[in-house]
């Protein structure tokens, strides 16, 4: 009877350690805030050494989320999503995604559209960049999508709209 017990009860802390790991119920409570600058966004920088490829708004799927999402290219080439004034829930395994849409407004339109992972959200709070890899066709891809890749959830998405080109 005393092994059946000792039994159950590891089994039971082993049951509460795997569904802690999955879930991360700490993460409701922590806020991490980012505040990155724009490469190259100093007071002697200009206009010309940077544009604004695509912007949009973020509007909440699963978790209420705010901000902005713009894509920026360099004159030398490197181009960069960023978040700014951003603010999200938290999280486990939520990352940053260019979707192959124009718009995401359930889980399913990200999986069937296709994206592209620019990686781990390093905030839930704030301002970031995202490099965009140069081989990405960016005409292809019409949001910015949050996404916890754990659960297959779309937090929120923001659809891009064309900006000036350079």
């Amino acid at each position: 009877m005393q092994k059946r017990r000792m039994i159950i009860g590891l089994a039971a802390i082993g049951i509460v350690a795997i569904g802690w790991y999955l879930f991360r119920p700490e993460l409701l409570f922590v806020n991490t805030t980012v505040n990155e600058a724009l490469p190259g966004a100093s007071v002697t920088a200009t206009a010309s050494q940077q544009a604004i490829l695509s912007a949009g708004r973020f509007h909440s799927v699963a978790h209420e989320t705010s901000g902005m999402a713009t894509i920026h290219q360099f004159v030398d080439g490197k181009r960069l999503v960023r978040l700014s004034e951003f603010e999200t829930s938290n999280g486990p395994d939520v990352r940053v995604y260019l979707v192959a849409a124009q718009d995401a407004s359930d889980n399913d339109t990200v999986t069937r559209a296709g994206f592209i992972d620019l990686g781990t959200l390093k905030g839930n709070k704030g301002d970031q960049n995202y490099e965009v890899p140069s081989d990405v066709n960016l005409d292809k891809y019409g949001a910015v999508t949050i996404w916890c890749r754990r659960f297959g959830v779309n937090f929120a998405t923001a659809p891009l709209t064309p900006q000036q080109k350079i």
